[in-house]
């Protein structure tokens, strides 16, 4: 196989083009799976959070149901306390001591109140925090749906193309390693500063494709050459004639339709 250094413009300005060709059908290929890689990641990640939250709310409930054990712990406790107080009225006496032990009695009376109202506000986080999961386990079952068609969707996608993408792209490196590593690093600068892709455009009607700005008789008939690599002024993109863009695509036309 020639050098690198030994193509001459012409050939390189094929070369380029070619590679140009082989790109923009890759960015087709990708353009048909669209945002779908992008949709799967963002349902992916919502599914991982629903799951998150769910399981941290699961803890929140188990926290508050040892929070109403603990109370209802504290609560027999209590009326154990005043079932013992109660027995020791009955052997007191003197009315300091009886008094002492209803004293006792009322306190341990208002500690059951308390647990009982302290019982009754967490039993209602828990409904509150049950309801949560359960609109949550609702859109999780949604979102998990969702995902399984669009992995589905974009799984039938890459069976479609994935194989002619690699193939491209194998495509890609041979035609990039017959490419002068300057030159290749301005045409992949071009690629990534314009919009559609395209660093390698034919001349047509007088201006370069896309373009409405007529490119000047003389620097046409350059072009025309084939003797030096020229830049559209405007866009930056290097052109190449018509004549050779004909040539090349109907060439990869055939290099495509085999693949």
């Amino acid at each position: 196989m020639a050098k690198k250094t030994e193509f001459s413009i012409e050939d390189r300005l094929r070369t380029l083009y070619d590679l140009q060709l082989i790109h923009s059908r890759i960015d087709k290929i990708r353009s048909v799976r669209g945002e779908l890689p992008l949709e799967v990641e963002d349902l992916e990640d919502e599914v991982t959070g629903l799951e998150v939250r769910i399981s941290k709310f699961e803890k929140e409930v188990k926290q508050l149901s040892d929070d109403i054990k603990s109370k209802e712990i504290s609560s027999d406790q209590a009326k154990a306390m005043i079932k013992k107080y109660n027995e020791q009225q009955k052997n007191v006496r003197n009315n300091r001591a009886f008094e002492s032990l209803s004293k006792e009695i009322e306190f341990q009376e208002l500690e059951i109140e308390l647990f009982t109202k302290q019982t009754k506000e967490l039993q209602a986080q828990i409904e509150l925090i049950k309801q949560s999961i359960q609109e949550n386990n609702v859109k999780l079952i949604e979102r998990k749906e969702h995902l399984k068609h669009k992995k589905n969707e974009l799984g039938d996608i890459l069976k479609e193309t994935e194989n002619e993408e690699n193939d491209l792209l194998k495509k890609s490196t041979e035609f990039e390693s017959k490419i002068d590593e300057s030159l290749l690093i301005s045409y992949k600068k071009i690629r990534t500063s314009v919009r559609n892709g395209l660093a390698v455009v034919a001349v047509e009607r007088g201006a370069s494709a896309g373009s409405f700005f007529t490119i000047p008789p003389q620097v046409q008939l350059d072009i025309a050459s084939r003797k030096k690599i020229i830049t559209d002024e405007h866009s930056g993109r290097i052109l190449v004639d018509k004549e050779l863009a004909d040539e090349e695509n109907e060439k990869m036309s055939k290099l495509f339709t085999s693949i």
